[in-house]
């Protein structure tokens, strides 16, 4: 049986999309390393996709080249995800004092 030229034409339009899955744990962990399982839920659990979790990472690596490119500033699940991925990032402004060296006292 013969397709239709509608569908054909659409079939022939979908067939070089990528389809926009949610995340998977070997996604997540890909992207960002190993982190613990609950991160990993949160990641997940924000619906979004691989590449909502690359312009995210984009963003907390660097935001001026974005900025300076008239990016508006993100919303929805690109800024839930920089929410989660900024809580691993470690706090620039502690200064942490150095522990006992050991042998010395």
């Amino acid at each position: 049986m013969a397709q239709r030229p509608a569908r054909r034409e659409r079939d022939a339009a979908f067939k070089g999309m990528k389809a926009m899955t949610g995340l998977t744990r070997d996604d997540v962990v890909k992207a960002v390393g190993e982190v613990d399982d609950v991160t990993i839920a949160e990641i997940i659990g924000t619906g979004a996709t691989a590449e909502e979790l690359a312009e995210a990472q984009a963003w907390i690596v660097n935001d001026d080249p974005l900025l300076n490119d008239g990016k508006p500033l993100p919303g929805g699940r690109v800024r839930e995800l920089i929410d989660i991925l900024a809580e691993l990032e470690p706090d620039e402004d502690v200064d942490e004092e150095p522990g006992v060296v050991v042998g010395e006292a």
